[in-house]
């Protein structure tokens, strides 16, 4: 029985495979966009809490019991206005008793002084009456001062507190009375780094939103800087004055604001054209043989989506957009909307 080498027959299939090539993969297929100016601004974001632009907590001065109030809960008042009045019957009484006094001390004077003229009062008698007068007047102001202690008014003009007292009851001294909050300008206080204070100054505007509008962002301008650097924090506390329109904003909600600075106007390529290799910035563009190439870029900051190029192109550059993942260096591309060889050729 015969043995058949197989090694020719093997060798002769192999050959026969490989004879069939494989098909060649299409061109990746990219879109160009020209290189434009963008405007570009330095942001820096803090979180600030809003404050009133004048807030007083009004107290009782005395211990004494409430008679009347002038305000229900979260009232506007006018400066001024009475808010609460305290008991205030002794004092009354020891007011009429010291106006008396000093009507009876001036008539005693009208009458010195008419005696005076004719001869028949001395200098001294009218002197000890005028001290007398005078002394019975401020004893009257004092007194007129006390009753006026009971007669609790507001300060400015602002919305008041919920009220958490009743008429009738008995309130110490240093009770709180109402809070009054004058909100039409809020004051919206953030820290800012010190290695950015040369990017801040008194007048400059910021944006501000609170979560409870976030898609109505309201404007601020800065009105004054903390003149002392904090040592722990290495920052400094920056004030802005936001005008309130309609009051939604209210004292004590947290906003979250945006510092602008250095608005300048530079070259900028979308995001997605950017391409990071460690250290290194490149973009796309090609070359007038249809094939890929690599340019090397300096990048600078960012506004959504767009980067902004310090160096490595200049306005009209068209860069590769969309299709930058399948690229290479001296890859053959196909450019949307070109018309491929062979249609362009019937065409003609």
């Amino acid at each position: 029985m015969r043995l058949i080498s197989l090694s020719p027959i093997l060798l002769f299939l192999a050959g026969c495979g490989g004879a069939e090539k494989t098909p060649d993969r299409p061109s990746p297929l990219i879109t160009l966009e020209a290189v434009a100016l963008h405007e570009f601004s330095d942001r820096y974001e803090a979180v600030g809490t809003a404050i009133a632009n004048e807030q007083v907590t009004v107290t009782a001065p005395v211990t004494e019991r409430i008679t009347r109030l002038g305000f229900s809960d979260g009232d506007y008042v006018r400066s001024g206005q009475m808010l609460a009045v305290l008991a205030q019957g002794q004092e009354t009484a020891s007011l009429a008793s010291a106006a008396a006094r000093a009507r009876e001390a001036e008539q005693q004077l009208a009458r010195i002084a008419a005696l005076r003229e004719r001869g028949f009062a001395t200098k001294s008698s009218l002197d000890a009456q005028m001290a007398s007068v005078a002394a019975t007047r401020a004893g009257a102001s004092e007194a007129r001062a006390v009753v006026a202690d009971r007669v609790i008014r507001a300060p400015f003009s602002g919305y008041v507190s919920l009220r958490r007292i009743s008429v009738g009851a008995v309130v110490s001294a240093g009770t709180e009375i109402a809070t009054i909050s004058d909100s039409s300008t809020i004051k919206l206080d953030f820290s800012v780094p010190e290695t950015l204070l040369g990017t801040v100054r008194v007048g400059q505007p910021i944006l501000a939103r609170a979560a409870a509008f976030p898609e109505t962002p309201v404007g601020g301008t800065i009105s004054a800087i903390d003149p002392v650097v904090d040592p722990a924090t290495r920052a400094v506390i920056v004030r802005a004055l936001i005008p309130n329109r309609g009051g939604r904003l209210k004292p004590g909600m947290l906003l979250s604001v945006a510092l602008q600075s250095r608005v300048r106007s530079a070259l900028a390529v979308p995001e997605l054209a950017l391409v990071r290799e460690g250290d290194g910035r490149y973009v796309y563009t090609v070359d007038k043989d249809g094939k890929a190439k690599r340019v090397s870029v300096s990048t600078g900051g960012k506004d959504g989506n767009r980067i902004e190029v310090t160096q490595g192109l200049i306005p009209g550059d068209k860069i590769v957009t969309e299709g930058v993942v399948k690229l290479s260096e001296g890859a053959k591309v196909r450019v949307v909307g070109d018309k491929p060889p062979g249609k362009a050729a019937a065409a003609r």
